[in-house]
């Protein structure tokens, strides 16, 4: 192929082997001039091997080196796996930014309640839109999902047309918002599909996904037996749900109360653009006291587990406005994501530990997945057609489920891939042609931190073995002042043997500044990496770790 030719690439910058921090790219053009369209901008969530890290986003430094080329970041919906990065990245890209209303909104509530947060002129977008952005002909295409207004994307191009899906699912009745545009998506097909781009997540799942119609059944009837109070965790994101809670609780004569800063965000957007219509306004915290046990829903967040979140806090007793007692029930309207389970076990077992009954998806039609089981996907195929099948969205088992099942389709080429890897679609065959820099960044707090910054390794050797700090102070003839000053954090008391450790650093303190000469104790740079190595060694041979060890020697 000519050097010069006109190519269409796709590249994830995230989304691909992981589940969370969608970032898409689609460029078109010669390789050396290529326009590009970003799909998706999103987070994924720290787990315990990241200390104090916030969020995950993705490193979009091949991007901004191509900033002026950017014609567009396309939101597909409002999850904060595919919106969440734009607050920290759009400053970085600084390209137009086009999502629906309740995307904006969304985003606009969040970006007011965050300090510092940039103005990030939005786009408003609906089903049915077409866009042109430089070569990328987009249009938006009605899919149903677990939050309101998702899209697909149908992006064409003079080589071929690519379906992005987004996240989706085929549901007749999903509560709030849109069902999936069948029709259009086969319309599509029959104009000829170059590449489907397709969710992943659910793959391993034989026949169809339930529909919220049938979760908010099983709500209507767990309200209406429950003798006490109810309360019911979902993701605050789904106004399917929470519309599904509120109509249980009308039917059964109670009251919602909304607890969570993410739901009274979510709950606020929603009733704007009319998707709680028909319901009585729901109550703040401080009204969950004065309403009688059987005369209350509750509604909180924290279905994941999150230990500032209201159910965590409630479980543990400590949440200022809401408290439960033994006859309680709590349902948890979620699934668990991977890497949560202990944390939400943790909130089930204080909670089952106070008598208070707890209904999980285990035993309840209360949760249903926003993402395609494979007989959706199955569906999906037959409208669309592709010549090319990307699976993304998922783990390595999904996205390698989702190629033998796209094979098994009849699909002629599919593409298994990484983040990073740029895959051509057309003209040619498709496949793997390059590797760009990829990886990601941190959110510790309010700044961003590069993945090799010292920063996270230093705090996960601080919480495996602890941190030594000594204060010497030695005078101009190599005398000690005083006694050596040291404190000691994340170490045991004692020894094996019942020794203080503080006796154990004081003794390798002193051992190893007496045994140098006077004139060598006059070098401070000296003494600090002695009495470095000394104590390490010396906890390390009583514990079998080393801590992490601060000195200051000041010589006066």
């Amino acid at each position: 192929m000519a050097s010069g030719a006109d190519e269409l690439v796709f590249i994830p910058l995230g989304g691909v082997g992981e589940i969370g921090m969608n970032a898409y790219l689609y460029g078109f053009g010669p390789k050396q001039k290529r326009k590009w369209l970003m799909v998706d901008c999103g987070v994924s969530f720290a787990g315990d091997d990241l200390p104090g890290i916030d969020l995950v986003i993705p490193d979009v430094r091949f991007l901004e080196e191509r900033r002026g080329d950017l014609v567009g970041i396309i939101i597909t919906h409002a999850h904060e796996d595919h919106i969440g990065a734009l607050i920290d990245l759009w400053p970085r890209l600084k390209a137009p930014v086009y999502a629906t209303q309740f995307a904006a909104d969304l985003l606009d509530i969040r970006r007011m309640q965050e300090q510092g947060a940039p103005k990030i002129p939005m786009n408003v977008v609906d089903r049915g839109t077409r866009l042109s952005l430089g070569p990328f002909d987009v249009e938006f295409v009605a899919v149903a999902h677990s939050i309101p207004e998702s899209t697909a994307l149908a992006i064409r191009t003079p080589v071929g047309t690519v379906l992005h899906t987004g996240d989706w699912k085929i549901d007749p009745n999903p509560g709030v918002s849109w069902t999936t545009d069948e029709k259009r998506l086969a319309e599509i097909g029959e104009e000829g599909v170059l590449a489907l781009v397709c969710d992943s997540t659910n793959v391993i799942r034989g026949g169809e996904s339930p529909s919220e119609k049938d979760v908010a059944a099983t709500l209507v009837d767990l309200v209406a037996t429950a003798k006490g109070r109810v309360a019911v965790t979902t993701f605050a994101s789904n106004v399917a749900r929470i519309r599904a809670v509120a109509e249980a609780a009308l039917a059964n004569g109670r009251e919602v109360v909304a607890i969570g800063r993410a739901m009274d965000r979510v709950i606020q957007v929603a009733t704007e653009l009319g998707y709680l219509d028909g319901l009585p306004p729901f109550r703040g915290s401080d009204a969950y006291g004065y309403l009688p046990r059987d005369k209350v829903v509750a509604l909180l967040t924290g279905s994941q587990g999150e230990p500032r979140a209201a159910l965590a806090r409630v479980a543990e007793d400590q949440h200022p406005d809401v408290a439960l007692a033994p006859g309680d029930r709590v349902i948890l309207s979620s699934r668990t994501i991977p890497g949560n389970e202990k944390a939400v076990g943790r909130i089930i077992n204080n909670l089952i530990r106070q008598g208070i009954e707890v209904i999980t998806d285990r035993s309840h039609l209360v949760h249903v997945s926003g993402h395609p089981r494979r007989g959706e996907l199955e569906k999906m195929y037959g409208w669309v057609r592709p010549k090319v099948a990307l699976p993304m969205h998922g783990e390595d088992l999904h996205l390698h489920e989702h190629a033998v099942l796209a094979r098994s389709l009849g699909v002629p080429d599919v593409v298994e891939l990484g983040d990073g890897d740029v895959i051509l679609l057309g003209p040619g065959k498709p496949g793997v042609v390059d590797q760009i820099h990829h990886g990601r960044v941190f959110k510790d707090g309010s700044l961003l931190i590069g993945a090799a910054d010292s920063t996270v390794s230093e705090r996960r050797r601080l919480s495996f073995a602890g941190v030594v700090s000594v204060a010497v102070a030695i005078d101009g003839r190599g005398e000690l002042i005083g006694d050596p000053a040291f404190e000691i954090t994340g170490l045991p008391q004692v020894t094996r043997d019942g020794k203080p450790f503080e006796d154990v650093i004081e003794d390798a303190i002193l051992n190893v500044v007496n045994g140098l000469s006077r004139q060598r104790r006059r070098d401070a740079d000296l003494v600090e990496n002695a009495i470095d190595r000394a104590v390490r060694a010396a906890v390390n041979e009583a514990w079998g770790k080393k801590p992490t060890c601060h000195v200051h020697v000041l010589v006066v």
